[in-house]
């Protein structure tokens, strides 16, 4: 369980990244919402006290128990329906701690939970990875939560866990002419549900979620207008910061942020409190420390000690990248607004604690990677000699 580690093996490159993403997510949080800044403070705080005692936990150890992890998995999801609260006609969250406590998304959860369960899942079955049964078996195993997340309803998430799983089966060792003819029946079926959610009746999806669709297709017809307005507002908060920003807390009565012209500001769209307010290179610093995030869960993927360690950190950048991809978009009106939060950035503690979880197991697998790195130097001065 616990082993003895060099801390000059520790990602502390990594930690840093992570402390100051979370840190500008606490300012730009709290300018969005005051009230809210000590909340995700606390978030932050709890997360990384989180993440460093995780870091030192054998990752090989906790895989052992990866069919309770599953189960504990489905558990939260089912608790949901039975004792969750609901809110703008989704049932999403547990409420811990009465009215003055907090909220819990399992959904956020769900995320790590099924990335630590297919490391473990598609490294016992690497010999057998691209057998029928196999294949098989592991769409189910997706489908389950996948089903239980889209009931609640949850669009957003069971897009990115489905993203998410493909990455993963991919890292795992997924044969290319699998994926070709997977390909071949995936991306028909998706053209033709997107054509019956918008040209049919069909209850595919909730009112609002097609009404999302629809006013991101139709933003210039005056029936989507004022729907669109949302997405309008969030690019020209982002323009109106130019190149420095306007600064942070600014007072400014025509600031999308303190004018209120965007909702869900602290969480959905925040990155355009980040554009108003810290400008172009401010952005571009949010954008960078993620991908900087990103490419070092990759690196430490590429020198784990086993394929466990791989699919663990390459999910969690996955997790990061694609998170951060749809919620840019989304503030920037590439894509519809889906209420996808900014990595380590948006509010939301469960979302925040969750993936410092997550990236507790990747510097977990950094501080193992030593021994994998000295086995193939070992090789390469055997094959020299």
């Amino acid at each position: 369980m616990l082993k003895q580690y060099r801390l000059r093996d520790y990602n502390f490159i990594l930690v840093f990244l992570l402390m100051l993403i979370s840190f500008i997510g606490v300012l730009l949080v709290g300018s969005a919402e005051e009230s809210l800044q000590t909340k995700q403070f606390l978030g932050c705080i709890a997360g990384f006290i989180l993440m460093i005692i995780i870091s030192f936990i054998d990752y090989s150890w906790i895989l052992n128990f990866y069919w309770i992890i599953y189960i504990i998995n489905i558990g939260l999801l089912l608790f949901v329906f039975v004792a969750g609260r609901t809110a703008k006609g989704a049932a999403r969250w547990i409420q811990i701690g009465g009215e003055n406590g907090f909220q819990f998304q399992p959904t956020e959860l769900s995320k790590i939970l099924l990335i630590l369960f297919f490391a473990m899942f598609f490294m016992k079955h690497k010999n057998d990875l691209n057998s029928f049964k196999t294949i098989v078996k592991a769409i189910v195993l997706i489908l389950i939560p996948v089903f239980f997340i889209f009931s609640q309803p949850d669009l957003k998430n069971t897009i990115t866990i489905t993203i998410l799983f493909c990455v993963l089966f991919y890292v795992a060792g997924l044969s290319y002419k699998i994926i070709g003819r997977i390909l071949l029946i995936v991306v028909p079926a998706i053209l033709i549900v997107l054509g019956l959610i918008i040209y049919t009746d069909i209850p595919i999806v909730d009112d609002y979620q097609k009404d999302r669709i629809m006013t991101f297709l139709n933003s210039d017809e005056e029936e989507y207008s004022d729907s669109h307005m949302q997405q309008n507002n969030s690019v020209t908060a982002i323009g109106s910061g130019q190149l420095t920003g306007k600064g942070l807390n600014n007072s400014s009565v025509i600031s999308s942020n303190k004018g209120n012209f965007v909702a869900e500001i602290q969480n959905d769209f925040i990155f355009a409190v980040a554009g108003e307010e810290l400008g172009f290179i401010g952005c571009f610093c949010i954008i960078m420390i993620l991908f900087l995030i990103t490419f070092m869960c990759v690196i430490t993927g590429l020198r784990a000690k086993d394929i466990a360690g791989q699919i663990i950190c390459c999910g969690m950048a996955a997790l990061v990248s694609i998170q951060s991809f749809i919620n840019i978009c989304v503030a920037t009106g590439l894509l519809p607004n889906t209420g996808t939060p900014l990595p380590f950035v948006s509010y939301g503690l469960t979302s925040v604690i969750s993936l410092y979880i997550g990236m507790g197991f990747v510097l977990n697998v950094s501080l193992q990677r030593k021994k994998h790195d000295e086995k193939l130097v070992n090789k390469k001065l055997l094959y020299k000699y």
